[in-house]
């Protein structure tokens, strides 16, 4: 269900209450608000093994309670701050927002499972805590801004993409790599290139039987394995899918808005998006 409609001065409070500033005006660490993981929280492996032969909708489920119960790794809690600079029609505008470090895994720090997922999943663990998904224009600031540039690792197509087994096979791949960077930015650091991001996008209401809108996996030289495609229904997420949250609270010249709200303003979209106002900047849930 789209957020925007209601309660939007709980939200706005809401967003100044997440933006804490020191005295020099730099804006504090910020971090998920999800629960710690309680004692019983299960490896990613164990994870793995969990869901490994659940249907789609009992698979999805283990996810958002997984998630939503805050069994995550510890370096994906801290979100990393973006900043840049723009202009429109001779204003300028100063913006920061912050958007978590690698795409979403369940597990813990030696042990995770970063887990595709489809839209209307990762559109629901979104709105439960008040973040966003990114547009294609800020998956690209993200790959520029990020501190380790990933290669992509394609597995290649088969009907069996979409599976547990080829979704972890692409998970160890994925580990090896991130651990080869360690030493130069360690796990927390921000982290693109590696998965396609679930994006935000006018396409997802052209054809309400595909949906699901994917943009990025950029190779070294910044240029993208896959361009913005719709092409996917709402039930589908293969290995190569990430979902990297984006907190909805953003702060422009100073000021607290809304990722959500700007996307929809005549004239600061182009902040976010490349594509103009995204009138319904959210997947739709059933």
């Amino acid at each position: 269900m789209y957020r925007i409609p209601f309660g939007a001065i709980y939200k706005i409070a809401l967003s100044l209450i997440c933006f804490v500033f020191t005295t020099s005006g730099t804006i504090n660490a910020q971090k998920l608000p999800l629960p710690l993981p309680g004692k019983n929280a299960i490896s990613g492996s164990a994870f793995k093994n969990r869901i490994e032969n659940l249907s789609l909708e009992e698979r999805e489920e283990e996810i958002f309670q997984q998630i939503i119960n805050g069994n995550i790794p510890s370096f994906i809690r801290g979100l990393v701050p973006i900043t840049f600079s723009s202009s429109i029609n001779n204003v300028n505008y100063t913006v920061t927002y912050h958007v978590i470090p690698d795409y979403l895994a369940v597990g813990s720090d030696s042990d995770y499972f970063i887990i595709p997922m489809t839209p209307n999943m990762a559109q629901k663990i979104a709105n439960a805590i008040h973040f966003t998904l990114p547009t294609k224009k800020m998956v690209d600031q993200i790959w520029s801004n990020a501190s380790v540039k990933l290669a992509p690792s394609p597995i290649p197509p088969s009907p069996k993409m979409t599976t547990v087994p080829v979704m972890w096979e692409h998970n160890t791949r994925l580990k090896e790599q991130r651990k080869k960077a360690l030493k130069q930015a360690p796990l927390g650091a921000l982290v693109a290139g590696h998965k396609k991001d679930v994006i935000i996008s006018n396409k997802i209401h052209e054809n309400s039987s595909k949906p699901v809108v994917i943009y990025g996996w950029h190779y070294q030289n910044g240029t993208p394995i896959q361009p913005v495609y719709a092409g996917h229904s709402d039930t589908y997420a293969d290995y190569s899918h990430g979902i990297r949250l984006v907190q909805d609270s953003v702060l422009i010249n100073n000021q607290v808005d809304l990722i959500s709200n700007i996307l929809q303003d005549d004239d600061k979209c182009t902040l976010f998006s490349d594509e103009g106002v995204i009138a319904k900047p959210f997947y739709p849930l059933k």
